[in-house]
């Protein structure tokens, strides 16, 4: 695994803005760093919604606010020194198996990520309990890499 080849995963929260603000601050003028934006999406449930056209409009809504994310979470890399060449997007659409945290496993042991960064979401104790917590499982679960979870 490459340490300088890093995976920041992102879901478009405040606290996502927040890890990839973190590694800026940490990688700005380390050379040859590599990063990749990982968003994996798991789109709701049809019967939650009216019609096909509410679910279709609600999914196309999500599309555009992770694009924007993703683009202002580039701009943020460059505006700490990391060359626009040396970022990488990519979004993936997960079923329920395997899990969110499984498919960024997945991508960082493909990828040969060194490192794995993620924001931490604010769960409470009985969130976290009934629920279960993406960095929870990333921190259990990681083989060979660092993992920063920021809160």
């Amino acid at each position: 695994m490459d340490f300088k080849n890093i995976l920041i995963a992102v879901d478009a929260s405040d606290n996502a803005r927040r890890a990839v603000d973190y590694a800026a601050t940490i990688l700005a003028g380390a050379p040859g760093v590599r990063v990749t934006l990982l968003y994996v999406e798991r789109a709701p449930g049809r019967d939650l919604f009216e019609n096909e056209a509410a679910w279709l409009g609600h999914c196309k809504l999500e599309h555009d606010r992770v694009f924007d994310f993703l683009r202002d979470a580039r701009q943020r890399l460059i505006s700490a020194g990391l060359p626009d060449g040396a970022i990488a997007e990519r979004t993936l659409l997960c079923s329920a198996e395997p899990s969110i945290a499984q498919t960024i496993l997945d991508v960082q042991q493909e990828g040969g990520h060194g490192t794995l960064v993620v924001g931490r979401r604010g769960l409470t104790k009985g969130e976290e309990f009934l629920f279960g917590s993406v960095s929870t499982k990333l921190v259990r679960d990681a083989k060979n890499c660092a993992v920063w979870v920021v809160q």
